[in-house]
């Protein structure tokens, strides 16, 4: 089926990209708008495509790392981006930006969309395809954006002022493309105004088109955050009536206006105007049913009769029901399934979760029960996982070659750590060492080993209960793949594989091949060795979701290198695609919540990867970790337990090296004791200072290895730790430093999910966590009622003596 996926969320002046699934490369493709809001300009209608080559048509309306350090300029401390897809500045021509923009392609057709609203409502659109008509919504919220300025004094920049020809902004909101938006000369200042939504917006000014020349600063936009909610759903079985499915959406406004992002405490979501939007899945029922049953929701609820939910929608495979918070910003959505049950679902929808067991009482056409899943429940296994990041080719230490076969020999250590889950840097053929520039995505890099040798170690970490992370690097290629190579050579069928840009945006001096007068490949930062591929060709689209079921086969889940660089509709028919069994953990920078929007099970947690960096300088107080919370609600973020959080990774400096031992203890406690998925990253229990450097095998820190092994033994004995809510208030204001650094102290309380804040930590119920930062002991008065520290196995009175952690009962 070529459907192009569930309805769609965006706001005014922000894109979204629609496409068909299991495109046809051979096939023909038509998108037509059907209504839209009486406000807006766009014409309705057959939307085609008068050629191009790679690069938008800006005739105007309906024409259309690893480099070096691939995190950029996103360090976790700026506003995501939203739902724009595809703003890439050469798509748009001067003045107001095209509504529709087909996909920059040379078809004839336009089986790829951008579809920009410049009006607030619901637009209608079908794509004739191979296999017959599909209808698909886009409800585009309020425009977000407020009006911008980013200044930075000429003095600032890392080159003298009579030196600077040009400066070009690099940030997210411009997909990191570096000379595409210019900063002009404001007397002593360099000036660029533009709109973004409100937040906290990392940017950078850079020199001469030069990320070696780059002043990286922050710019805070005033307004809200994002509502968010949980959704849940039941069969009600009502002996007067006929029974019903209930669906339940829990909305929670976004931290009060004026406090800011790191502003704690949450307004009542009513007291907000904070509602509900529930919108039935098109493909799934025909229109007139959608707007029936749409018709039924009733403030934060939707009762939908059994009889209203169509017998051929349950007997193929279900009505999937979209529900999305919105106040004076518009927040993710979550599902649920109606779905013909059997009595053993094992992803139901019930209260905020996935529990086994059925919950249909009711039944539908035939007598067969009915039943109200989650179609984008997490894997069972990798519900809060201990991860293992390893970069393969420095794994085996400084002495051996890493084969497969070395990383296969060293699976007991992992079994060691309590790990259930590696991640293995890429392992496809490439020519670097890092291995994201990829040649080949289907053979594995001859210096590794073979696939069998590969298969071979993904069974044996099996064996020991290890799930295998597979790196996907589909963002690019490398410029020494085959299909590059064709591209520029101009062999028409790869004349659409990658983008194109204008050249004269080029800033790494490199001669290209040009398919046009003056373009060039498409590139993020300066990474000229990796171009952009083009997800506007169907061709291009099946190429990689024909690798994603190669690999999908093979390992347990995949990590999303450059994810934020994909279209978030791809990454939608990639999670519906994958078994449910497989894990999809994005790299996104900064953390956005719309990736969790029935795409990825996991999220970098860039924001509190930035406040541990903050705090082990010595920038902010241990308690700020606290403020990571209220940054992941006010963007959006429902579920704490969604987060991978890690010290470090194969793209950052060692915390070891950057802050000192005792820090990375306290940071490595830190994650292993928040809701989440803890992540370590191979040598940082070793003692490793090189970020990419062999493990420290025989002269690694053995106490720091035996110190991350007990926080992990902890977190797999105490199911607090890892399925437990997460209060900074409560009795963990009550910790008190007696003798240390009360700024680097901080404790929180783990509790059972649902119990109310400020839970008695005395009643065995719950646990007391405390951190120190310190080079120095502290000593902490604790709440009446603690007996024990879980963490170091001793008994403890008012008074405890924290090293780096205390776990207390």
């Amino acid at each position: 089926m070529h459907e192009p996926g569930p309805p769609r969320t965006t706001s005014v002046g922000e894109s979204v990209e629609l496409a068909p699934r299991s495109p046809d490369p051979d096939g023909t493709y038509e998108w037509t708008v059907r209504d839209a809001p009486a406000d807006s300009s766009v014409d309705g209608g057959p939307i085609g495509n008068g050629g191009g080559s790679g690069k938008g048509d800006e005739s105007g309306v309906g024409d259309g790392s690893e480099e070096g350090d691939e995190s950029g300029v996103g360090d976790g401390s700026e506003e995501g981006t939203g739902r724009g897809e595809g703003d890439r500045p050469e798509d748009e021509p001067e003045g107001t930006p095209p509504i529709l923009v087909p996909g920059a392609t040379s078809r004839s057709d336009a089986p790829v969309l951008r579809l920009r609203p410049d009006a607030p409502g619901t637009y209608v659109l079908t794509l004739d395809a191979p296999d017959g008509t599909h209808r698909q919504r886009v409800r585009a919220f309020a425009d977000e954006r407020r009006e911008t300025e980013l200044r930075v004094a000429a003095a600032d920049l890392p080159v003298d002022d009579d030196a600077v020809d040009r400066v070009s902004l690099m940030w997210a909101h411009n997909e990191r493309l570096l000379a595409r938006d210019r900063p002009e000369r404001d007397g002593d200042d360099w000036v660029l105004e533009t709109r973004v939504p409100p937040g906290r917006h990392r940017f950078s000014f850079v020199a001469n088109d030069d990320p070696g020349n780059e002043h990286g600063d922050v710019v805070e936009v005033p307004g809200p955050g994002r509502p968010r909610l949980s959704l849940d759903g039941r069969v009600e079985d009502r002996s007067d009536a006929e029974s019903v499915v209930l669906l339940t959406a829990d909305v929670e406004a976004p931290p009060a206006a004026g406090g800011g992002e790191g502003g704690r405490g949450e307004v009542d979501a009513a007291d907000r105007g904070v509602g509900v939007e529930f919108l039935v899945d098109d493909r799934d029922a025909a229109p007139e049913t959608v707007t029936r049953i749409e018709s039924l929701a009733d403030r934060a609820t939707l009762a939908v009769p059994l009889g209203a939910v169509p017998d051929d929608a349950l007997d193929g495979g279900g009505l999937r029901v979209h529900a999305v918070p919105r106040a004076e910003r518009y927040g993710a959505a979550e599902t649920v399934r109606i779905e013909r049950g059997n009595g053993d679902e094992r992803r139901t929808a019930e209260g905020g979760g996935v529990d086994e067991g059925p919950t249909a009482d009711g039944v539908a056409g035939g007598g067969a029960p009915v039943a109200v899943t989650d179609p984008h429940a997490a894997p069972e296994w990798a519900d809060a996982p201990t991860i293992y990041e390893a970069f393969v080719r420095s794994f085996a230490g400084d002495t051996l070659p890493t084969t497969f076969r070395e990383i296969e020999r060293r699976v007991p250590y992992l079994e060691s750590l309590r790990v259930d889950a590696l991640w293995l840097t890429p392992v496809l053929a490439s020519p670097t060492e890092h291995g994201y520039h990829v040649t080949d995505y289907y053979e594995t890099a001859s210096d590794l080993g073979s696939r069998e040798a590969f298969e071979s170690l993904v069974e044996t970490c099996h064996d020991a209960g290890i799930r295998v992370v597979f790196d996907l690097v589909i963002n690019h290629t490398s410029r020494d793949h085959p299909a590059f190579q064709m591209h520029a050579a101009g062999v028409d069928a790869y004349a659409d594989h990658y983008r194109r840009a204008d050249g004269a945006f080029d800033v790494t001096g490199t001669d290209w091949a040009e398919l046009a007068p003056g373009d060039m490949p498409e590139y993020y930062f300066n990474w000229r060795r990796i171009p952009n591929l083009n997800f506007d060709s169907p061709a291009v689209r099946a190429w990689l979701l024909d690798v994603v079921d190669e690999w999908a086969a093979v390992v347990d889940g995949f990590r999303a290198d450059v994810a934020w660089g994909v279209p978030h509709g791809f990454w939608k028919e990639v999670a519906d695609r994958v078994p449910d069994d497989v894990l999809l953990l994005d790299e996104t920078l900064p953390h956005d919540p719309f990736y969790g929007e029935g795409e990825f099970d996991l999220h970098y947690d860039t924001s509190l990867y930035g406040i541990l960096r903050d705090v082990g300088a010595g920038e902010a107080p241990a308690s700020a970790v606290g403020d990571a919370f209220d940054r992941a609600a006010w963007l959006g973020f429902d579920d704490p337990s969604a987060q991978m959080r890690y010290v470090e990774n194969h793209d950052e400096d060692r915390y070891l090296a950057e802050y000192g031992r005792d820090a990375l203890k306290a940071a490595a406690a830190t994650v292993f004791t928040l809701p989440g998925a803890p992540m370590i990253y191979a040598g940082q229990e070793r003692g490793n200072e090189t970020y990419r450097g062999p493990v420290r095998w025989h002269d690694g820190d053995n106490d720091l290895t035996d110190f991350h092994r007990d926080l992990a033994a902890l977190r797999e004995r105490e199911p607090l730790l890892r399925e437990g809510a997460v209060d900074f208030s409560g009795p963990a204001t009550d910790v008190r430093v007696v003798d240390g650094d009360p700024e680097r102290v901080t404790a929180y309380a783990r509790t059972a999910v649902g119990d109310n804040e400020g839970a008695d930590e005395a009643d065995g119920d719950a646990l007391l966590v405390v951190v120190n930062f310190a080079t120095e002991p502290a000593t902490v008065a604790v709440p009446e009622g603690v007996e024990t520290d879980l963490f170091a196995d001793r008994a403890v009175g008012t008074e405890v003596a924290v090293d780096a952690v205390a776990v207390l009962r």
